[in-house]
């Protein structure tokens, strides 16, 4: 059985937020695949945004997205990425999309400051949760219900997971690919990807 990962892209997003993922899922149904090549793909990664045309995200690397909110077809992990989200956290259809979309997925998980949209959606209510050490305290000025805990690479609160500053995102997905689709198959993508990866929270 394939998963199907929906990554959200925006304006300003942190490239190694979304393209870290990105990497870490595609290199993982490529090594699946050559011990099984008549079996599915595990993984099956696109990109959503809110509207079609081009994204620029930090530093100025220009993204298409495969699909937009209204075209985006199902999927079973929501993977928001971090950057600069003051403009999304101010865009109720986002804020709505997340919030719907959520509610219909397997799992929802953020990079960075992707998890002060996970929780303007009202998905870290009662749950841990982390982001990038520099946001720790805005995020518990802007959330004060929430249980922000500091200095995790990532925090695995089941149907939400979310992870620290940037390259946690790479740690949070490895051990995604291990939940799914076992530990074997999550460090031979880190060795094929030449990453240490800090398996422990």
């Amino acid at each position: 059985m394939t998963t199907a990962i929906a990554i959200y892209v925006f304006t300003d997003m942190e490239i190694l937020d979304f393209a870290g993922p990105y990497e870490v899922f595609t290199t993982a149904s490529r090594v699946f695949k050559r011990r099984n090549p008549h079996a599915p793909d595990p993984f099956h990664v696109f990109t959503v945004a809110r509207e079609a045309g081009t994204v620029r995200a930090r530093a100025g690397l220009v993204v298409t997205p495969d699909y937009t909110f209204a075209t985006c077809p199902p999927m079973d992990l929501l993977l928001i990425p971090g950057g600069v989200v003051t403009a999304e956290l101010a865009t109720p259809a986002v804020t709505a999309w997340i919030s719907r979309v959520a509610a219909e997925v397997q799992l929802t998980a953020s990079v960075c400051t992707g998890s002060f949209l996970l929780a303007q959606a009202g998905l870290l209510e009662a749950k841990p949760a982390t982001t990038h050490w520099e946001d720790i305290a805005d995020m518990r000025t802007m959330f004060p219900r929430l249980t922000v805990l500091e200095e995790r690479r990532w925090v695995d609160a089941g149907p939400v997971v979310t992870s620290a500053g940037i390259s946690a995102g790479i740690d949070m997905s490895l051990h995604l690919v291990d939940r799914l689709m076992g530990r074997e198959l999550a460090v031979n993508t880190a060795r094929q990807m030449d990453f240490d990866w800090h398996e422990n929270a």
